[in-house]
This record gives structure tokens, C-alpha cells and sequence, in this order.
């Protein structure tokens, strides 16, 4: 008889992912720079060679704890006027709950290899989702820019600062107050 089940999860996948999801914790909640290899393989039940044995470094298990794919929408394929109010919706959607985009923008301002990390994502990611509907690709890196200024100052003041005005906006608020301004860094004409 066939045993149709899918297999037992080996040992070292349920380590990694272990480690994984204290390092994304730690650096969440302490930042790069205070966040320890030992205080990450206490909150993993671990010892701390097990950290150095699957990652290597602090860095390592750091590059691997944040590693993000935003998944952003294909703007081609919406109207023009509506890729601002896509955008800010699927952040609002990428941000909520998510530890691992809290711990990056926490050490994104405070360590190299943060910001190293944001600026390929920004880089790789955003840029080329910004040409989409950009009216003048020579403009992309601005425009793109600009709309991660909005991006990321809702997520630092929304889901690390939590200032009370901020958290307390519905998610049709913040689509309604912010959506317009992204929409005008994508595609407005250039002042």
C-alpha cells in the first residue's frame, strides 16, 4: 500500500526555520545592532552554533531573515489612474502582520547592511514597477523615490513608531488620503 502523505519535514528545515523566524523577531523588536546570535538561538530553543552552523554570520542570517519578494501588482495591466491607490493598497496588504519588512526597515536606518538590503529592494523591485507607468523613463528613479518616501514614512509611523493618529486610520483612509499623492509622483507631469 502507497502512503500517500507528504513527507516528514527534515530536522534541519524545522532548525532553519526556527531560526528564522526568531532572527526576524529579534531584529524586529531590537534592530541590527542589538539583536544577538545568542539571544536569536535562545528564542529558537538552540544552541548558538546551530545559528553559525546554518548561516554563517550575523550578517548571513540577517541577509537570509529579510530576504523579500514584495510582490508587487503588474501597473501595465491597470488603468493608468489607478496605480497609486494599487500601490498604497498592496503595502498596506505587505505590511500587515509582517515581521520580516518591520525588522528591514528598523535596521535599514540604523545598520549598512540594512540599508544595503533596502536599496536593492527598492533597486530591483520597485524601480521597475514605477517605469511601468512613468511617463518619462528618465524620471523613473525620482518618481520611484519619491513614492517610496510615502511608502515607507506611513510604514515607520504606522507599524514601528505606531503614532496613535497614524494606527488609528482605517486602511480605506489611508488608501484615500495617500493613493493621490502616490499617483501624482507616478504620473503627473513634471513640475
Amino acid at each position: 500500500m502507497l502512503d500517500n502523505r507528504p513527507p516528514a519535514p527534515r530536522r534541519s528545515d524545522t532548525t532553519r526555520a526556527a531560526i528564522l523566524e526568531a532572527a526576524r523577531e529579534r531584529f524586529a523588536a531590537d534592530g541590527y545592532d542589538r539583536a544577538t546570535i545568542r539571544a536569536i538561538a535562545k528564542d529558537a530553543s538552540i544552541d548558538p552554533s546551530m545559528v553559525m552552523r546554518y548561516y554563517g554570520s550575523k550578517e548571513g542570517l540577517f541577509a537570509a531573515a529579510v530576504a523579500v519578494d514584495l510582490k508587487l501588482p503588474d501597473l501595465g495591466a491597470l488603468h493608468r489612474d489607478e496605480a497609486g491607490q494599487t500601490l498604497v493598497s498592496h503595502f498596506l496588504d505587505m505590511w500587515e502582520g509582517n515581521e520580516v519588512l518591520t525588522a528591514l526597515l528598523r535596521v535599514g536606518v540604523t545598520n549598512q547592511a540594512g540599508t544595503e538590503r533596502s536599496r536593492g529592494i527598492f533597486r530591483d523591485q520597485l524601480l521597475p514597477v514605477v517605469r511601468q507607468v512613468c511617463p518619462d523613463p528618465e524620471q523613473a528613479p525620482a518618481r520611484a523615490a519619491l513614492t517610496a518616501t510615502q511608502l515607507l514614512g506611513l510604514a515607520l509611523t504606522r507599524y514601528v513608531l505606531r503614532f496613535p493618529p497614524a494606527v488609528a486610520l482605517s486602511r480605506e483612509e489611508v488608501v484615500a488620503w495617500l493613493g493621490p499623492t502616490v499617483q501624482r509622483y507616478l504620473t503627473a507631469p513634471h513640475p
